[in-house]
């Protein structure tokens, strides 16, 4: 079998035991920024992938991450911190991991070789048309990422796969295809490192960019942030002050008229009638808060405007 890049040994990596210290993390520390700089040519594919997350989570549809081992980590890390960051209701996110919650105490490899265990996690997650399943592996090999997007392929869901090999199986069967083409590791085989980290850089752009689509980014503030403690409380109001323009303490107030929901305090702060105005202007704008500020805007303009009998 021919040695795949992500088995193969760095060119920086021979004597890397006989190295002092600072060497040894300098040399680490460029991997980890090479294995970085290789996302940049997948920009094209992770764009095309965000579409099909967001038109499934805007059709009501779920994503679903699908992975083992390491891939499996960073596709955890990504999905778990979805529903804080924009607001996506928890329900609608599913993590499958080879070996399932066991894989969170004892991260065992066995369990990735089980095709038939990732199609069976699929089925009994009831996952199908409408939903979006991100299928990872370093390698583009690994059986449990490959019977998890297969299954979900043949139950009709758009699939999207992860992998850091040019050619490997798992790209070449998904609707949308990120390679991420990592240098070898500077431990070889040792995909937890570039590879994992060259992952979790993609996977925040995904997802980050399909919040985009939906609404939930504006100006660069998270505008649908779910705010269940101080710390995101506060951010919130500053997030509300910061775009709407007021004082702080007027956003505090907003946000308890709007039950906390950033959007809505923000369209009341511009002049929304009430909270159930301001949630119908979002509707009509797809939850997209620009357009429904220029809604506003464009009444209040127009009540400026005087009448058409005074005007002639």
């Amino acid at each position: 079998m021919a040695q795949t890049r992500t088995e193969a040994l760095h060119r920086n990596a021979e004597g890397l035991d006989t190295r002092s210290p600072q060497e040894i993390l300098s040399s680490l520390a460029e991997g980890q920024i090479e294995a970085a700089q290789a996302v940049r040519a997948a920009v094209p594919a992770i764009a095309e992938a965000a579409l099909l997350v967001a038109g499934s989570l805007r059709a009501g549809g779920r994503l679903v991450y699908a992975a083992a081992g390491s891939s499996g980590l960073m596709a955890l890390a990504d999905a778990l911190e979805l529903p804080g960051t924009y607001g996506i209701e928890r329900e609608r996110i599913l993590i499958l991991i080879a070996g399932g919650e066991e894989a969170l105490r004892d991260l065992a490899g066995a369990p990735e070789d089980d095709a038939g265990a990732a199609a069976d996690a699929v089925a009994q997650a009831g996952v199908g048309a409408g939903d979006c399943v991100i299928s990872l592996s370093a390698s583009g090999s690994t059986p449990y990422a490959l019977g998890a997007l297969d299954e979900a392929k043949r139950r009709g869901a758009a699939t999207i796969a992860i992998a850091n090999n040019r050619g490997a199986p798992l790209l070449e069967r998904a609707d949308a295809a990120i390679l991420l083409e990592t240098p070898p590791e500077v431990i070889a085989g040792s995909t937890r490192m570039g590879a994992g980290t060259a992952q979790k850089i993609a996977l925040n752009m995904l997802s980050t960019l399909a919040a985009v689509h939906l609404g939930h980014v504006h100006d660069g503030y998270m505008v649908n942030l779910f705010a269940d403690n101080a710390k995101l409380r506060g951010r919130a109001a500053r997030i509300v002050a910061a775009v709407a323009g007021i004082a702080p303490d007027e956003a505090e107030r907003r946000l308890e008229e709007s039950g906390g929901a950033v959007k809505t305090a923000i369209l009341l702060a511009a002049g929304a009638k009430d909270a159930g105005a301001a949630r119908t202007m979002l509707e009509r704008s797809g939850q997209k808060l620009r357009p429904a500020l220029s809604e506003i805007r464009g009444e209040r303009k127009g009540d400026r405007l005087p009448s058409r009998q005074n005007r002639t």
